[in-house]
């Protein structure tokens, strides 16, 4: 049974580890794994306790197992939000991912956004396919998601609408 829930302090060191993982964290720019101090994470909570709902974060479970996470940015000026989802080697390609990244769309539309987007790397072949069967369309990257800091050279941008 998978369980997605908003990320509390008991789901902390959980993500800790996640972050450290270089398997999870390549794709994302830290091939050796993101070592945050107990400190960090406690900070980073917080700060994400108080922009939610406009930003969330979710803890994913399999029978108890911890897998990974998703979470989503609302960027409610243009009306979308950025997606995303991080998951343990021994938890994917079971359709867990497709469980996970469906839940944070669905919150993110919840909270406001009529658009919600990615930008995998190229290389990360199977979330390419993840979002491609979701119904995500690649389309150029908007300006607005550039001025967040997102590379267009980098990374493929695709997006989903509400409708």
């Amino acid at each position: 049974m998978i369980t997605i829930k908003e990320t509390t302090m008991e789901d902390i060191k959980n993500v800790q580890h996640l972050w450290a993982d270089g398997d999870v964290m390549r794709f994302v720019g830290f091939p050796d794994g993101l070592r945050e101090t107990d400190e960090a994470m406690q900070q980073w909570l917080v700060r994400l306790n108080a922009a939610r709902p406009i930003e969330n974060h979710y803890s994913i479970y399999e029978n108890g197992k911890y897998c990974g996470e998703a979470g989503y940015g609302l960027d409610k000026k243009h009306g979308s939000a950025w997606l995303d989802i991080k998951l343990f080697g021994y938890a994917r390609g079971r359709g867990i991912a497709t469980q996970a990244i469906s839940y944070a769309m669905e919150q993110a539309l919840r909270s406001g956004a009529e658009t919600v987007w990615v930008d995998p790397d190229p290389q990360n072949v199977k979330a390419i396919a993840l979002y491609q069967r979701l119904g995500f369309k690649q389309k150029d990257m908007p300006e607005h998601v550039i001025a967040l800091g997102e590379d267009p050279t980098a990374n493929i941008y695709f997006e989903l609408c509400k409708e």
